[in-house]
């Protein structure tokens, strides 16, 4: 695709050919003219009149750490004559270099044709995003896989979900937890993560997403995300092109047990007694399937417990994040709802740190079981909510929760989902046992005072927040180690965000599903370590944190789940007509 030099620089990554070159951290001012881009990468490649035949942007920043200068940052391809001897021009320069393919190779189908035969048909057990991406590279190889998600369709999920948040009304199996999209429908969305990706598989989950109707600017932006909203559609759109590929989505199918014959799968068991066969089962497990890691614990799939952090949600004005951010350039539209990323090394060894960090979004209940309060964070798309909101989390160990403090032995695996359930017990009780969450003013809970009211700053939590002392001695909401590291973090906070410790600013408690308690083992292979064909995957196997790497972690166990059903000599195809 070539463009007119002279015309604004266009943000979309399409269909970028051999010998273009790549620029990055080409810098412009935040408000700069709309021919300024081409101008900057005339210059820095120091072109002839004529040479610059197009230029693409492929990532787009911003450096805001000198509030009165906001700067905007590019990485661009750029399409000029004579590319090799651009770049040796440029040898020494490791800004100025050859832009990388993107294009997805995966595991190709043989012949080109194929479909898989009902005995070769792979089981993906669950929906959320590593679901979603397994079961789209299964069905675009051919392998026609059928997804057993035990939740509801988005739609009708997204109506249980507010069942809860307006009326206090659970439904165990159809909740914020469980359903199709997973965890990641009810979050902010966000599709950026500081995972290893020399394969730029990151690049394949945005096209697929783009695809499905995401806006086109999460090619580029450099963190990305789609919302709520905008993400019940994108799912919708992705089941569907899994069905016309041969694939098939079952709802309302909770797993119970595992058929296991000599250390081979060979199915599963679902609540309703159906016996579904298949020696190939990637499970894409969400983090919060207890009831499902008991069961494969009990039949002896191997699992160790893992570290994982609980905390508080914050809220504060997201003006004032704005402007501790951005300055005098809070609210310009290229900026946005400003974000932030803390971290605070307590005196008691403990990190805390934010997590989750939603600008202009909202505290969510995301409870899957009764009795129990679980927060979260969540925005859509526009971000145009009065409050900001992260987690404050604290790291736990397994030697933390293990239930038998003085045992010698590994960790019982099922530990970290004990500690879990204890603390979001002590959290529907403190709220007052109607799924209300405890909440606490900032400089109540600094002071460790109790709070009796609520200030400037509302809270966004559904069903309501009752104010309480969330380190209350006898009574506390988290453990004590917890409670003193974020105590002592806040203040160290506001050195860095000037009135992050605002008195009036809100926790709200508590943060326990941050990642999976527990890890399933699997070899280089993907496969489980002890079970035969079993494929364990994403964010409840312990090997993703978001939607992104759960993406990409769907796609990398599908294509090795592919190669041993295809065989190993299959070849990969042509690389994907997708962005680069």
């Amino acid at each position: 695709m070539k463009h007119d030099p002279t015309s604004p620089a266009q943000p979309v990554a399409a269909d970028i050919r051999p010998g273009m070159v790549r620029i990055t951290e080409l810098r412009l001012p935040l408000n700069h003219a709309a021919d300024a881009l081409n101008r900057a990468v005339a210059d820095r490649l120091r072109l002839a009149p004529g040479a610059l035949h197009g230029v693409q942007v492929y990532k787009r920043g911003f450096d805001a750490r000198k509030k009165t200068a906001v700067v905007l940052t590019y990485t661009v391809d750029c399409e000029v004559s004579d590319a090799p001897a651009v770049l040796a021009r440029h040898a020494g320069d490791a800004h100025i270099r050859p832009s990388p393919d993107t294009r997805y190779r995966g595991v190709g189908p043989a012949p080109a044709d194929f479909r898989a035969p009902d005995d070769l048909r792979p089981l993906v057990i669950g929906f959320g995003p590593c679901g979603i991406f397994a079961a789209l590279v299964l069905a675009q190889m051919g392998l026609r896989p059928i997804v057993l998600e035990r939740g509801k369709a988005v739609r009708e999920r997204t109506q249980d979900t507010w069942g809860l948040w307006r009326k206090g009304v659970l439904d165990p199996e159809s909740n914020v937890q469980f359903g199709e999209g997973g965890a990641g429908t009810f979050s902010d969305g966000k599709l950026w993560s500081q995972i290893s990706d020399p394969r730029h598989l990151t690049r394949k989950v945005l096209d697929e997403f783009v695809k499905a109707g995401a806006p086109q600017e999460i090619l580029y932006v450099s963190k990305p995300h789609i919302g709520t909203f905008r993400l019940v559609g994108v799912v919708e759109k992705m089941r569907a092109e899994i069905e016309a590929l041969g694939g098939e989505v079952r709802f309302r199918q909770r797993v119970t047990d595992v058929l296991i014959e000599h250390g081979q799968m060979r199915g599963v068991t679902l609540a309703s007694g159906e016996q579904v066969r298949a020696d190939h089962v990637l499970l894409a497990l969400g983090h919060s399937a207890r009831d499902t890691f008991a069961m494969l614990h009990e039949r002896g799939v191997a699992m160790e417990a893992k570290p994982f952090s609980v905390g508080f949600r914050i809220e504060h004005p997201q003006g004032l994040i704005d402007r501790a951010r951005y300055g005098p350039n809070a609210g310009h539209p290229m900026l946005g709802a400003a974000d932030y990323k803390l971290v605070h090394h307590a005196a008691n060894g403990r990190s805390v740190y934010s997590f989750c960090m939603c600008p202009g979004g909202t505290v969510v209940a995301a409870t899957s079981e009764t009795g129990r309060v679980v927060t979260n964070g969540m925005s859509q798309y526009s971000r145009n909510e009065r409050n900001a909101n992260a987690g404050i989390v604290v790291g736990i160990t397994p030697q933390d929760y293990r239930l038998d403090p003085q045992g010698t032995g590994p960790v019982n695996p099922l530990d970290g989902i004990a500690f879990q359930r204890h603390w979001e017990s002590r959290a529907f009780e403190l709220g007052g046992g109607d799924y209300r969450a405890p909440g606490q003013l900032v400089g109540d809970f600094v002071q460790g005072c109790r709070s009796s009211a609520l200030g400037s700053v509302l809270p966004s939590y559904q069903p309501g927040v009752t104010p309480t002392d969330l380190g209350e001695p006898g009574r506390m909401s988290l453990p004590d180690c917890a409670i003193h590291a974020i105590r002592e973090a806040l203040p160290a906070f506001e050195r860095q965000i000037r009135g992050f410790a605002m008195a009036d600013a809100v926790l709200t408690g508590v943060e326990t599903r941050t990642s999976s308690p527990l890890r399933i083992g699997r070899g280089k292979d993907h496969q489980s370590l002890n079970v035969r064909g079993l494929y364990p995957a994403g964010e409840g196997a312990g090997y993703a944190g978001g939607i992104m790497s759960a993406g990409v972690d769907g796609i990398e166990t599908a294509e090795a789940l592919g190669r041993a059903v295809l065989g190993p000599d299959t070849p990969a195809p042509a690389p994907a007509a997708t962005s680069r």
